[in-house]
């Protein structure tokens, strides 16, 4: 399935605004079909295996505690150049400078608070998937 999924969280931040819903429907209205979704809550030690190639950034551990702070909805999209196109629709990590009507630009408080991950490559779609889904282990 490479260049076929793409691996996405609804973050804390996003979840606690309403905001999941839009942001759904969003996704699914620029031609992704979801293939895995959940809704949790992130342990510390969950996020911090998940976030883990941060672990020596000074922010490590604020990322690890936002992570924390809510529950999540983690999902596997599908769709030709899925990460790509994903990350288009997601826009720039801060939203001050994401595009007019990505996700980040209308959901979004700041570069902390950006109400979304979107894997940025195919390899690290499938390892991100595969965390979260055991079905997507085999990608």
């Amino acid at each position: 399935m490479s260049g076929k999924i793409t691996f996405t969280m609804i973050k804390p931040d996003a979840v606690k605004n309403g905001y999941t819903g839009k942001i759904l429907d969003q996704i699914i209205t620029n031609g992704f079909q979801i293939r895995g979704m959940k809704y949790l809550q992130l342990t510390e030690e969950k996020a911090g295996e998940f976030y883990a190639i941060h672990r020596e950034r000074p922010f490590f551990k604020d990322l690890v505690s936002f992570m924390t702070s809510g529950p999540i909805v983690a999902a596997v999209l599908e769709k030709e150049n899925a990460v790509a196109d994903f990350r288009n629709l997601i826009g720039a990590t801060d939203p001050s400078k994401a595009e007019p009507g990505t996700i980040r630009n209308l959901y979004a408080k700041s570069i902390d608070a950006n109400a979304m991950h979107g894997s940025d490559s195919d390899e690290n779609a499938a390892i991100e998937a595969a965390f979260f889904f055991s079905a997507f282990e085999r990608y």
